[in-house]
């Protein structure tokens, strides 16, 4: 069977982020930027107009590590601060969970889903990252429109996650399960850093925070430097944010 055009351009987009995802695994690897390729690759390949990921801590609470845009990240927030959305029971489930129509989960998730239809989403998928029959957290999918995931979205997501989850449970790292929760703790300190390192960047260069962090992952991977190092180097004042800007302007409200 010939494949069409756009067939083989999704093919090769799709090649593209396992080998992107593949080559992050390497040894004293990011966990913070991992986590943000997935839900860029999910955003970029499911047609997602948003994503986010959560983890469970070491004490079984759920907690937000990556999201595509702060309107997500803030419908996350409600999530684990109500106790209640698709993500959750994902999580306690270790299935997806798949609403095709949010306007269905009123009574489900009524606060929650009052949030996201005021945010203008119509639908969420959430997808366990799930290593045999453990669950680590999940990956929320959302959309603008009342449809259904198809069944080869599903399938490309569970991949994303699987890989990620993965990365996540190295056999370097989970020797114990001691080890696990210690490096999504030093996770979860490192992800506070770059929330500063975030407001700095947001602050000194007049940038929005999505802006400042695409600034701060560009400084990253053009200088092959961790991105809770250059958080860090920020908070503590060894590096300047309009250096971080010079290195790797975001891109302008035009596109």
């Amino acid at each position: 069977m010939t494949t069409s055009p756009s067939g083989a351009q999704r093919e090769a987009r799709l090649l593209r982020a396992f080998v992107e995802m593949a080559d992050t695994l390497v040894d004293d690897y990011d966990v913070i930027d991992l986590m943000h390729q997935l839900v860029d690759h999910c955003v970029d390949l499911l047609d997602a107009h948003g994503a986010g990921l959560m983890l469970i801590d070491q004490r079984g609470g759920l907690r937000l590590f990556a999201w595509s845009t702060e309107q997500i990240r803030q419908l996350e927030l409600i999530q684990i601060q109500q106790d209640e959305g698709p993500c959750v029971d994902c999580v306690h489930s270790g299935e997806p969970v798949l609403i095709t129509d949010l306007r269905a989960a009123v009574d489900r998730w009524p606060r929650f889903t009052a949030e996201a239809l005021r945010a203008g989403f119509a639908s969420v998928h959430a997808i366990p990252l799930r290593l045999r029959r453990d669950t680590i957290g999940a990956l929320n999918l959302f959309g603008l429109r009342p449809v259904p995931l198809p069944a080869d979205h599903v399938r490309v997501a569970r991949a994303l996650a699987d890989t990620a989850t993965i990365g996540i449970l190295q056999e370097r790292a989970i020797h114990r399960g001691e080890v696990l929760t210690e490096q999504l703790q030093t996770a979860l300190n490192n992800r506070i850093a770059v929330e500063q390192a975030k407001g700095i960047v947001s602050y000194a260069m007049n940038l929005d925070v999505d802006d400042a962090f695409r600034a701060l992952r560009a400084y990253s991977r053009n200088n092959n430097i961790r991105l809770s190092e250059i958080a860090n180097q920020l908070v503590t004042g060894h590096l300047r944010p309009d250096a971080v800007l010079a290195s790797s302007p975001p891109p302008s409200d035009g596109g």
